[in-house]
Parts: structure tokens; sequence; C-alpha cells
């Protein structure tokens, strides 16, 4: 199970793969990518990839601004799709009336469409302040080749961690939120249901924790290798063990839900990590969850978790997400990588279920990049 998980105020709620996927009607795509002048300095177009419709998309061709004293230019180096969330846009499936609180900070247009959407950009500085030029940055940002920004919009990738793996950046500050959220303790019991990039995300963050018991569910055997490698022990829903003190859910559907209700222990917690898009959900609270006295919280990245959020800012968090990418055992969740002019065909996959990608890389031209 995977999740169309939470998001941030303007941010967005991201999952993964999802076991019991909705169908939606095929993917219709254009490709109306068209030649610009050479990248440098001067220049002043750029490229980016719009939701125009349902199962729709395409590149198109925009002006840039100048940067303005406190901007940057950034080129583009990788970006990431979270399958999950994107779909959900892709799809047309953001409900009306929560549309503006679901903004990506760098959004362009309106749900449904036409929409610029995305949050996993890592570039290269081309213009800026001094102390800024040639530094790779992360940034919560659509796909598109080149952007300006305020300075504030981005995070300093530190030595140690690969741009390449950086595009996870924004799912590690989701996972981290979560954590923050529910406060793990020493000796806890602990249950992550839905192996998709969010669940796997904090799994692993949790595998650092001095816990009794850490699982990570999956109704799929065939993740059991990519759960083991992060270190974390993979079970199927119907062995996973009971009495936990919190049980995560990130597989964004009723049939996960409901089993964490199952794996809860009594007075115990379910942190939810889900995007349901417009989608209704059933759950089975006659039983477990009234019984025994059960909470369902929200997790949502779109402001800091409340036990931090009087400490920490939305920057902070975002620099200490990156730094605890320096672990080589994140690069498991990059599961594939197309090119930058292959997204509206990239999306199709997504939709059809031709692809199945934690995390897909996009790759943009190469002139200049930093490992």
């Amino acid at each position: 199970m995977e999740a169309r998980s939470p998001k941030r105020p303007g941010a967005i709620n991201l999952v993964s793969n999802l076991p019991f996927r909705y169908r939606s009607r095929r993917t219709r795509f254009a490709n109306t990518m068209t030649q610009h002048a050479p990248q440098n300095t001067h220049t002043q177009t750029a490229m980016a990839y719009w939701t125009v419709g349902p199962c729709q998309g395409e590149l198109r061709s925009e002006e840039l601004p100048a940067p303005a004293q406190d901007d940057a230019l950034v080129r583009t180096l990788y970006s990431g799709i979270s399958r999950g969330t994107e779909l959900v846009v892709h799809e047309a499936h953001v409900p009306p009336r929560i549309a503006k609180k679901m903004r990506a900070p760098h959004q362009t247009g309106d749900f449904p469409a036409p929409v610029k959407f995305g949050y996993l950009s890592v570039g290269i500085v081309e213009e800026g302040p001094e102390d800024w030029i040639g530094q790779n940055v992360f940034c919560l940002h659509p796909h598109q080749d080149r952007y300006v920004v305020p300075l504030t919009s981005l995070t300093r990738i530190p030595d140690g961690v690969p741009a390449r793996r950086a595009v996870l950046t924004g799912i590690a500050e989701i996972a981290l939120n979560a954590l923050w959220e529910a406060g793990p303790r020493l000796g806890d019991r602990i249950a992550v249901v839905g192996a998709g990039l969010v669940g796997g995300m904090t799994a692993a963050l949790l595998r650092g924790f001095p816990l009794e018991r850490l699982q990570l569910v999956d109704t799929d055997p065939g993740k059991r290798g990519f759960v083991e490698s992060l270190g974390v022990e993979f079970v199927l829903p119907d062995d996973a063990k009971q009495d936990c003190d919190i049980v995560f859910h990130c597989s964004a559907t009723d049939e996960g839900l409901a089993r964490s209700l199952q794996l809860g222990g009594d007075e115990g917690e379910i942190i939810e990590m889900s995007w349901y898009g417009d989608r209704k959900v059933s759950l089975p609270l006659g039983e477990d969850f009234h019984a025994r006295r059960l909470s369902i919280r929200a997790s949502q990245v779109g402001v800091v978790a409340r036990s931090r959020r009087h400490r920490r800012t939305s920057s902070e968090r975002l620099e200490l997400a990156v730094s605890l990418l320096r672990d080589p055992v994140f690069d498991a969740f990059l599961t594939g990588e197309s090119q930058f002019e292959e997204l509206p065909e990239v999306f199709q996959g997504f939709e059809n279920g031709e692809l199945d990608d934690l995390c897909r890389v996009i790759n943009y031209p190469e002139k200049g990049r930093k490992a």
C-alpha cells in the first residue's frame, strides 16, 4: 500500500503507490516544447510542465522576470514526482472546498486546471548574491527548467547530500513533521501502514529511534526487498503485530486505515498521513476505534507540528530534512528516471499504470551540473 499523503499549506499532500488505486480515463497528452534561446544569464524564458485538463499535460514556454535584489535565478538539475499527490492533481481530484489550502508554494494557476504544480526541485543558482552563486539548492517548485524565486524559498544542499538524492527533501520533511507530531518514545511499538514513498521515508527515519518494535506493513509482497534494504521489518497486513503505541497510516486506502485501527493498542494513536483527494472513505468506527478509545490525528506539512511550532520555522525544518539525506540508504527511493521533455508521457505512464515508481527523478539539461 502506498499513500497519497499530507501537504503543506500551500504545499501539497504527497504520497505514493496505492494498492487499490482507482483508475481514470487514459491520459491524453501534448508536448508543445519549442526551442528557446541558449541558456545563459541573459535568457529570460523557461519551460514548465502544466496540467491543462483532467489527465492532460503539456510543456509550455514562459517569460522569466529579472531577479530582484533578494531573488535568485535557479537552473534546475533534477525534479522528483511524488506519484500519489501529483496524480490527484493530474486526474483533477483536488476537492474544490480545500483547493486554496492545498496550493503548492510556487504553484501557478488554480485547480483543477490549467495549473503548474510540483514541489520537489533541485537546481543550481546562476544569478543572485555572490555567496549563493554556484550553490546546489532545494526548492518547493513545480517542474520547470529555470525559475526566479526569493532567496527565502531556497534551502542549501549540504556537503554529503548528492543533488539527485536531494529531490527527496520535501518527502523527508513530511515524515519529519509527522514524527514531531506523534512524538515517539523510548521502547514504543510502532507500525507504519503503506510502504510507498511517504510510508517508507517515515519508517526509514524511525529506524534510528530506540523502539521496542517497528514494522512496515504493505499488501504487496514485492515491497519486501525495498523495505528490508532500509533496515526495517516488512510484514503483510495479516502478520502485523497489534498493541501498537503509534500507527502511521500512509496507504490512502480504506483498508489500510481500517487495519491501522486494528493495530493500535488501547488508547493508542493513529497518525493519518494520507491524502485522499475527493475520494470518500469508509471506516468501521463501531469496532476497534470506539471500543478501545483510539485517536486519529491528521499530520499536515503545511505548518510545523504543534510540538515544535514555537521553536522551529518551516525553513529550519527543511534544513534538517535535507541534512538527514546524507545516508545512502535513501537512494532506494529513487526508482526510475526520465528526461524533462518526456514529462507528458511520464504522467501518462503513471495514470495508466505502466509506471510504478516510488519517486521518479526527472533529469534536466546537463550543462554545468554539479554531482
